[in-house]
């Protein structure tokens, strides 16, 4: 155990988005993760919410200056042959990712979001 006061945890990328319907679609219904809260300041202004699977989190935000398309977050998982089934088995037409052996030594599935961001899940072997 450490002696230091200060405890950082886990950074919270926040991806920029420029549809709802097409985070959702993206996000929950083909990747598999839940909202956990959304957040408008009042009703027709940006969207800003958390969208969790497992241990990993995200914050998606249609906020002009959070985030920049075309950023990537690096994911590690545990599981990907069968995260790579779940998502083989959906009818998600813009995506089809594989599996790729990594030059360090891991094992990684890419996949881009409608807006330009990618997910590198990344099992270390």
């Amino acid at each position: 155990m450490s002696d230091d006061p200060i405890a950082i945890s886990p950074p919270v990328p926040i991806l920029r988005i420029f549809s709802v319907e097409k985070a959702l679609e993206f996000y929950v219904g083909y990747l598999g993760f839940a909202v956990a809260w959304e957040h408008r300041f009042e009703p027709g202004m940006p969207l800003y919410m958390q969208v969790e699977r497992g241990a990993a989190v995200l914050h998606l935000s249609e906020h002009h200056g959070d985030g920049t398309p075309g950023t990537a977050c690096f994911v590690p998982i545990r599981g990907i042959e069968a995260f790579h089934a779940e998502l083989a088995a959906k009818d998600y037409p813009f995506a089809r990712p594989g599996i790729e052996d990594a030059p360090w030594g891991s094992r990684t599935l890419t996949v881009g979001d409608p807006f330009g961001n990618h997910l590198r899940f990344d099992e270390a072997r």
